[in-house]
């Protein structure tokens, strides 16, 4: 297979050039006017950072890129999904002000924030893919109504799926709830006994009949459920929680699996900041100390390429002492030694990456074979 183009320049800059500008330099040495943005809408897929948490990226650079769109004649947005989780963007409203708290506000970034599932995580487009794993995913509608998709990603550690990178991004984070639910799980909700009060909301909001009271308590019936999500939306206790039962590989094929939906049948550009790398998702309510100093900047039309190509740049990197990644490979010094270890493996050992990567591969997404151009 050929190998894809993935561009990169570092974090240094010069009284003639700040890094505001090297990113726009870097995006349209990557080919970004290739892309045919007159009048079309677009989709800037960002991640806001949950409250308290600190690592996500700077608005500024969310910023760099609008301009750039609304440059071309393109009407930009940012936008992300609902979270699964109980947190500060679990609904459009706490999303948005979370948003807002964190930078992301029109006047900082040049654009406005669209949750792309809508209100209550339940505003999705289903797109068939027929896939291994999945066969019709549930992408935000907001995110499917685009006409240009750009994907602006922080690259960091991740405590399941090994790395946070551009497959994240874009699969897990443009499913709707019951599209997260899907990847995560087999799909179904259950009702925690202690925090249930057995209200009914679930059972009103249901239209399968899934959940019923009993003793005053709610109890989900998984033969009657579609896995909607919208109990999880509605329930006042946060009682309602999704079923995380699916081993880490087959979280990696469906979010490939989801993100070729996203990408597919449309003009798409993808760009990975490898910059404050915490060991955990920006979901995280704080954020560790990096575990390797900042790398660069990359871009590239293939999404699959770009995080192999960060994965080998943060591999090359020393470990920052102190970190959860340093204490890891002290107390594990022989194999260390042997350079058999993997920084997102040292850092989570239960997680892994590769095999998401292989499956994108296998499935077209694209390709894991590339060339680095640096600028």
């Amino acid at each position: 297979m050929k190998k894809s183009k993935v561009y990169f320049t570092t974090f240094k800059a010069t009284e003639q050039e700040n890094l505001l500008q090297k990113l726009h330099r870097l995006m349209k040495s990557a080919g970004f006017e290739e892309i045919e943005f007159q009048d079309k809408y677009t989709a800037i897929k960002i991640h806001f950072g949950e409250y308290g948490n600190l690592a996500f990226l700077r608005p500024n650079y969310a910023r760099v890129v609008a301009d750039y769109v609304k440059e071309l004649g393109g009407k930009p947005y940012l936008t992300d999904c609902n979270t699964l989780y109980v947190g500060s963007r679990k609904n459009a409203l706490d999303h948005m002000e979370t948003a807002y708290v964190n930078g992301f506000s029109p006047y900082q970034t040049g654009c406005h924030v669209i949750i792309g599932d809508g209100l209550k995580g339940t505003n999705e487009t289903l797109v068939p893919i027929d896939g291994e794993y999945v066969k019709e995913a549930k992408i935000g509608a907001a995110v499917m109504d685009a006409d240009v998709f750009i994907s602006l990603t922080h690259f960091k550690g991740h405590e399941m799926t090994g790395f946070g990178g551009a497959l994240k991004n874009i699969g897990m984070g443009c499913g709707s709830r019951a599209g997260k639910m899907e990847q995560h799980c087999d799909g179904k909700p259950s009702a925690d006994e202690e925090l249930c009060i057995g209200c009914g909301a679930c059972r009103r909001i249901c239209a399968h009949g899934a959940p019923v009271i009993t003793d005053g308590k709610a109890v989900i019936d998984h033969e009657k459920c579609v896995g909607c999500g919208r109990c999880l939306a509605v329930c006042p206790k946060d009682a309602i929680q999704a079923d995380f039962t699916d081993s880490i590989a087959l979280l990696n094929y469906k979010i490939a699996e989801y993100s070729l939906a996203v990408c597919k049948d449309r003009p798409c550009f993808h760009i990975s900041l490898i910059c404050d790398v915490s060991p955990n998702c920006d979901c995280h309510a704080e954020n560790d100390i990096p575990i390797i100093p900042d790398v660069g900047m990359l871009a590239s039309f293939d999404p699959v390429a770009l995080d192999q190509a960060c994965a080998d740049l943060c591999n090359q990197m020393p470990a920052v002492e102190g970190s959860m990644l340093g204490d890891n490979l002290e107390e594990h010094k022989e194999e260390a030694k042997e350079g058999a270890c993997d920084h997102f493996h040292m850092t989570h050992p239960d997680a892994e990456w590769r095999c998401g990567i292989a499956h994108a591969v296998k499935i077209g997404l694209g390709t894991d074979q590339y060339e680095l151009l640096r600028i």
